[in-house]
C-alpha cells in the first residue's frame, strides 16, 4: 500500500520533535584530578566572552597614539613627575635626560603587547645602540636593543632576559624599523621572606617564540648576579630610559586570571 507523501511528511516532523536533545554536560562524570569539577560539568562556569580584537576587549589600552596620561615619569632615585617623552605620528620616544616611564596601574600576572624601533642611523655599537627595555612589575627586564648585526654579549641582546638568558633565536629587523613584543608574564608569589614561586615569561618576538615559560632568576642587574627580593603583589610597567630614542606605540595589556575567577 502507498503511503501519502503528507504522513510521511508527519512522520518525519514528530519524530524530530520528540528527539532528546544534545546533552550540554554531565552531574554524575568522575571528577577531574586536583579540581573540584567533574569531566564534562554542568555545573562549571563559562569563559567570560571577550572580543579578540586587537587590542582584546577586555585589555587595558596603555598607549593609543595620542597621549601618555596612562604614564608617569619615574626618576632614578624613586621620585615621580609628569612624563617627559615626546609623542608625536602615533607614537613616542624616549627623550634623554629625562626619567623611565612607569604606568599609574600596577600590574602581576599579565598579557602584554608592545611595538618598538630603535634609531634608523646607526652610530655606535653593542649596548650603546638603541638601547632600553621593558622592565615587569619596575625590575625584570626583557632588553630592548638593535641587535641587528650588532655583537653584544648574549644575555644582554634584543629579547635576552637582561643579564640571565638570551632569546632562543634573534628575530630583530633592520634599524628603525618596528618590532614586537608580546609577553606573557606569571608574576613570582612570596612566602615571607623566601619564594614560593619564581616568575616565569614567555616571549615572542616579531611573532616567533624566544622564551617559553623561562623562570626567572631575579630583577635586572649589570654587570652581578641576582636575587630575589620579595614586593608586592601587583606592580607598575616600566620602560626604561638608557639615552637612545627609541620608539614605542601600540601598547595594550591584559591581567590574567584563573580559569574559574571571574
Amino acid at each position: 500500500m502507498k503511503v501519502p507523501l503528507a504522513v510521511l511528511i508527519l512522520a518525519a516532523v514528530t519524530a524530530a520533535q520528540t528527539k532528546k536533545a544534545p546533552s550540554v554536560g554531565y552531574e554524575d562524570t568522575p571528577y577531574i584530578q586536583g579540581q573540584k569539577w567533574r569531566v564534562h560539568d554542568i555545573r562549571r562556569p563559562h569563559p567570560r566572552i571577550i572580543s579578540p580584537g586587537p587590542p582584546p576587549s577586555d585589555a587595558l589600552v596603555l598607549f593609543d597614539g595620542r597621549d601618555l596620561s596612562k604614564w608617569v615619569m619615574q626618576s632614578r632615585d624613586g621620585r615621580v613627575s609628569p612624563p617627559g617623552w615626546k609623542v608625536e605620528n602615533g607614537y613616542f620616544e624616549v627623550v634623554r635626560d629625562t626619567g623611565s616611564l612607569a604606568t599609574k596601574e600596577k600590574f602581576g600576572d599579565c598579557q602584554l603587547h608592545i611595538e618598538w624601533a630603535t634609531p634608523s642611523a646607526v652610530r655606535s655599537s653593542s649596548q650603546e645602540r638603541g638601547n632600553s627595555g621593558v622592565l615587569l612589575m619596575g625590575r625584570y627586564e626583557m632588553q630592548v636593543l638593535d641587535s641587528y648585526d650588532n655583537l653584544t654579549y648574549a644575555d644582554g641582546q634584543a629579547a635576552s632576559i637582561y643579564g640571565q638568558y638570551p632569546p632562543l633565536v634573534n628575530a630583530s629587523r633592520k634599524p628603525g624599523e618596528w618590532q614586537t613584543y608580546d609577553i606573557v608574564f606569571e608574576a613570582p608569589r612570596f612566602d615571607g621572606a623566601k619564594v614560593a614561586k619564581p616568575a616565569r615569561v614567555t616571549v615572542f618576538h616579531n611573532g616567533v617564540v624566544v622564551h617559553h615559560r623561562q623562570e626567572i632568576l631575579g630583577p635586572m642587574k649589570h654587570r652581578v648576579s641576582t636575587a630575589y627580593e620579595p614586593h608586592a603583589a601587583e606592580e607598575p610597567l616600566m620602560l626604561q630610559n638608557h639615552g637612545d630614542p627609541v620608539r614605542y606605540r601600540n601598547i595594550w595589556i591584559r591581567r590574567l586570571r584563573g580559569y574559574d575567577e571571574p
